[in-house]
């Protein structure tokens, strides 16, 4: 259940154990963030409290994207670890100018009634972002909260974070990407009229835009797709604008999906990066672009077994 405000909330998500961050891409160190909420207070439901549009998305408009979970498919997988509420703050101006102290007393104390809190020891919050962890256990202690600081999560060495999540898809590891996110990592989108061109080359594609989610190495991948009937199949996408047709202004994924026949225009798929095959490229004409195409529909369906 995703919520948008901390006003006059439903009286089930009040008291509860409370998640805070950004939480994006819900990767593995955010899911022991739920686990600690959780092991305090056994007795109460877990909520996660994340801001939207991201805090940066409000500061740096003109950044680059870089999501790796957009609204939706962050609050799936907050419950999928353990959420039964999801709180969604609208982060804007008048947000972004409360003081820390209001965030704790109207926010989280009066507002969500919350009983105990959960982050990461980086969690900082309020205006200039003037509230860190050490802020928080003081002011929470004085409203009858309890605090959990979990430290980071580390795989491989080092600490799990979204920023090193963003830095692999980018440099084209999405199978590096998806031990730190505990799955691998998904575009979630509806299914757009392309120019038709896949099906005059004989690989009908599904095109999504990339839109604002972060966009990773350009080129082609082995993926699996999240049907909207809830099947998942296998396929290859690629990640680009299409350099052989002249170029496109935006960065699109286009995917072909093995053994699929139907209709998708209109509706919403998750297509998941599983390996990378090989860079984006530029080919002579449309013949060499359909060999190319042709070989890499075999190692996708080698890489994917």
């Amino acid at each position: 259940m995703i919520i948008n405000s901390w006003h006059h909330i439903p009286r089930e998500a009040r008291g509860a154990t409370v998640a805070l961050g950004n939480f994006d891409g819900v990767h593995i160190g955010h899911v022991a963030v739920l686990r600690a909420a959780h092991a305090a207070r056994p007795d109460l439901p877990i909520a996660a409290l994340t801001f939207e549009p991201h805090p940066r998305e409000h500061f740096r408009p003109d950044d680059p994207p870089f999501r790796l979970t957009l609204l939706p498919a962050k609050a799936a997988a907050l419950v999928a670890a353990g959420a039964s509420f999801v709180f969604a703050l609208p982060f804007d101006d008048a947000f972004a100018a409360m003081t820390a102290e209001e965030f704790v007393e109207q926010v989280l104390h009066r507002g969500l009634g919350a009983k105990h809190l959960a982050c990461g020891p980086d969690f900082a919050f309020g205006h200039r972002r003037g509230g860190d962890v050490a802020f928080l256990s003081r002011e929470a202690e004085k409203r009858g909260m309890g605090l959990s600081i979990v430290p980071p999560v580390q795989h491989g060495g080092e600490a799990v974070s979204s920023t090193r999540i963003r830095r692999l898809l980018q440099d084209g590891y999405p199978d590096r990407a998806a031990e730190k996110l505990g799955r691998p990592w998904e575009i979630r989108g509806t299914v757009v009229h392309g120019d038709k061109l896949g099906r005059v080359l004989g690989w009908p594609t599904a095109n999504l835009w990339i839109g604002r989610h972060l966009e990773p190495a350009r080129g082609v991948y082995a993926v699996t797709v999240a049907l909207p009937d809830g099947r998942e199949a296998k396929g290859v996408a690629n990640v680009g604008r299409r350099p052989t047709l002249g170029g496109d202004p935006e960065t699109r994924l286009e995917t072909f999906i093995f053994d699929f026949e139907g209709d998708l225009y209109g509706q919403e798929i998750g297509v998941r990066l599983v390996h990378f095959l090989r860079p984006d490229a530029k080919f002579a004409g449309l013949e060499e672009l359909k060999a190319a195409i042709a070989e890499d529909v075999e190692q996708a369906r080698a890489a994917l077994g």
